[in-house]
């Protein structure tokens, strides 16, 4: 007889799951964050904290860097879906890859983490609250968020992984026939 606990999709010790912790801390951290920026900051206001480094509330309605920021409204829906959808293609991800992929792991989670901190955002404001706004003399970077940082992170370490990873692999053989014999 099989345990029915055997058939959980996730557990703690199913590929990368047991990373899931990740994930919810940055959800809890990224919306703690923007609930005090909203509650302690007017829209649009900004707070020096150095001299290359402002808070800002902005609400973004866009993606990355306002990108469709002046749509007509459409975007919401489909930023909301596409995380979703991603959310969960990343979740099913961290299930199958074998446990000792940490890099990896890590970069799922944080990605994860990312997407359904935004996510929020857009379903419950119908906006994304960027508020971490980098500039210097005449030089700026558009303002960002904690879900931003753990999303830009983790597609980091996605990348560490494939490069480490590359050079595991096994060399590939020619097919149709056995190795090729040195020749004198």
């Amino acid at each position: 007889m099989t345990n029915p606990l055997a058939k959980v999709w996730f557990t703690p010790t199913r590929g990368g799951s047991n990373w899931l912790w990740l994930s919810f801390l940055v959800v809890i951290v990224d919306q703690a964050t923007k609930a005090l920026v909203i509650s302690t900051v007017k829209l649009q206001d900004s707070i020096a904290l150095l001299p290359i480094l402002d808070i800002v509330y902005l609400e973004n309605t866009g993606a990355a860097f306002s990108i469709l920021a002046q749509a007509s409204g459409w975007q919401r829906w489909f930023f909301i879906g596409l995380a979703i959808v991603v959310s969960l293609a990343l979740m099913i991800w961290l299930r199958r890859i074998r446990s000792d992929q940490t890099i990896l792991a890590i970069g799922l989670a944080l990605v994860l983490g990312g997407a359904l901190g935004n996510v929020i955002d857009r379903v419950m404001h119908g906006y994304v609250v960027d508020f971490i706004y980098f500039n210097w003399r005449s030089w700026d970077f558009p303002a960002f968020n904690i879900a931003d940082t753990a999303i830009s992170i983790g597609a980091a370490c996605l990348l560490i992984d494939a490069f480490l990873e590359s050079g595991h692999r096994p060399e590939q053989r020619p097919t149709g026939g056995t190795p090729e014999t040195p020749t004198k």
